[in-house]
């Protein structure tokens, strides 16, 4: 068979050669370009997720920063009670004596306001409590008074007995008004009124009265 086999031509083989280099060097080329586009398209993803993940972050810090003003203007956050707690750790034995001198400072004036508006003395404002506070106070000054009425000398017999006797009406008149005014307190408003309106009429009556044994117009 070697007899009737046609060799090829040496130019044919060098032909095929160059065929199979150049198309090796199309695949190479080829090759390279995919894998730089592989590459590339690699890089871009990696790019969108990196700033995918920059977005995150800077949306979480946003949020994060909005959270933090929000909680410093709430005068009830975390943050600020801890900043009272601080201050207040500073500032109370500083602050508690000057409160306390100013306290009392106004519990005095009030007290003094209060008693002169029952017209008692300081001493004597905690006895008198409750709605019909200024009405016991005026039971308590008329019976003063009519202790002078009832102690008052250079009087004949006669007089002294009708002052005597006019001072323990009164009196007792007084004492039957005081339980008036300790009853009324347990009442509701609206009779409590009306009790303390009765009252008052007939005291202001007991209190001329007074007046006029003590010689005042």
């Amino acid at each position: 068979m070697g007899l009737f086999t046609k060799r090829k031509r040496r130019p044919s083989r060098r032909a095929e050669a160059k065929a199979l280099k150049h198309k090796a060097a199309i695949e190479a080329r080829l090759a390279a370009k995919n894998d730089r586009k592989a590459r590339r398209a690699e890089a871009r993803t990696q790019g969108k997720v990196a700033k995918a993940q920059i977005a995150t972050l800077q949306a979480e810090e946003k949020a994060a920063l909005k959270l933090a003003a929000k909680a410093e203007r709430d005068p009830f956050s975390a943050s600020q009670v801890k900043k009272y707690l601080g201050v207040a750790r500073v500032l109370i034995p500083v602050l508690a004596p000057l409160a306390y001198r100013g306290a009392t400072f106004l519990r005095g004036q009030l007290d003094t306001r209060r008693a002169q508006q029952l017209g008692v003395g300081i001493d004597q404002l905690g006895d008198f409590t409750g709605h019909g506070a200024k009405l016991q106070a005026r039971i308590v000054n008329a019976e003063a008074a009519l202790q002078q009425v009832d102690t008052q000398d250079g009087k004949d017999a006669k007089a002294k007995a009708e002052t005597e006797k006019f001072a323990a009406a009164a009196k007792d008149r007084l004492g039957s008004l005081t339980a008036a005014v300790r009853t009324a307190d347990q009442m509701p408003a609206h009779r409590r009124r009306a009790v303390h309106a009765s009252i008052t009429h007939e005291l202001s009556g007991i209190e001329s009265d007074i007046l006029a044994r003590l010689g005042v117009r």
